[in-house]
């Protein structure tokens, strides 16, 4: 009884911000000639999709976050699998650099990523978050991913090759099944840690291609529409809940096979 008590309190106290974002959402909080204050309906989602800047940022949001998604798991997975069947010099300090390399503070190179994307014309466009989101992404996905592919045994890479498939033969149809739920796990995190970063979508949008976290921030003013403000929180949730809803098989097997 305590113990269900106990979930039940820590259950409210996590929900409880997402329950009053969401009661907001519904909430006109900014009165205008039409609508009185306190008045309830959609009236602030109606005003988020009218808006085409905010529009153009949930779209821009999800083309990185794909693109990142999708860049990660295409290199971890060559990477993890070199790192788990072979053996070289360093072998083991190269995934702990890797990883170290995860943990640098975004702001210290703002400044030469920034340099390096304008010469190529990657800022203002989704394309280059997705990059960068990448190189900070790519260690995770390749420490989760060798893991996982370690714990296959290398006799299923022989009897596969025995078998006549080639290299990306036994990727598609042996290994990547094989470690569907690592994969699961890693675009998950992929997709979490790009969503909702701020700082390099700050910095590599300057003008046009702004995410939704940027979006947000403009939002608030002099006289914020805190509704409205709301209504575009709980719109931002959806991709992620969309997301769990897919892997969430995966990443309870995943999380099972990691421990």
């Amino acid at each position: 009884m305590m113990r269900r008590l106990a979930l039940l309190a820590l259950a409210g106290f996590i929900l409880l911000p997402l329950v009053q974002a969401v009661i907001l959402s519904f909430t006109v909080t900014l009165p205008d000639v039409e609508l009185e204050q306190g008045t309830v309906g959609l009236m602030n989602y109606s005003a988020v999709l009218a808006d085409s800047t905010l529009r153009a940022a949930m779209v821009n949001s999800g083309i990185y976050v794909v693109l990142n998604v999708v860049f990660c798991i295409t290199l971890a997975l060559p990477a993890a699998y070199a790192l788990a069947r072979f053996r070289f010099l360093g072998d083991r300090h190269f995934l702990l650099v890797i990883l170290v390399f995860r943990v640098t503070p975004p702001v210290v190179l703002s400044l030469p990523i920034f340099i390096l994307f304008s010469q190529f014309g990657l800022v203002n466009s989704p394309v280059g978050i997705a990059f960068v989101h990448c190189l900070f992404n790519l260690p995770v996905a390749i420490w989760i991913l060798e893991s996982f592919i370690r714990a296959v045994p290398r006799e299923l890479d022989e009897t596969a090759f025995l078998d006549g498939h080639s290299g990306p033969s036994f990727f598609f149809y042996h290994l990547i099944p094989a470690i569907a739920p690592g994969i699961g796990v890693a675009a998950f995190f992929c997709f979490i840690f790009s969503w909702v970063e701020v700082v390099f979508a700050r910095i590599l949008t300057v003008t046009g291609g702004k995410p939704i976290t940027m979006a947000l921030q403009a939002m608030f003013g002099f006289q914020t529409d805190i509704g409205m403000v709301m209504a575009m929180t709980c719109l931002s949730l959806v991709p992620g809940v969309v997301m769990i809803w897919f892997v969430r098989n995966h990443l309870a097997r995943g999380f099972s096979l990691r421990a």
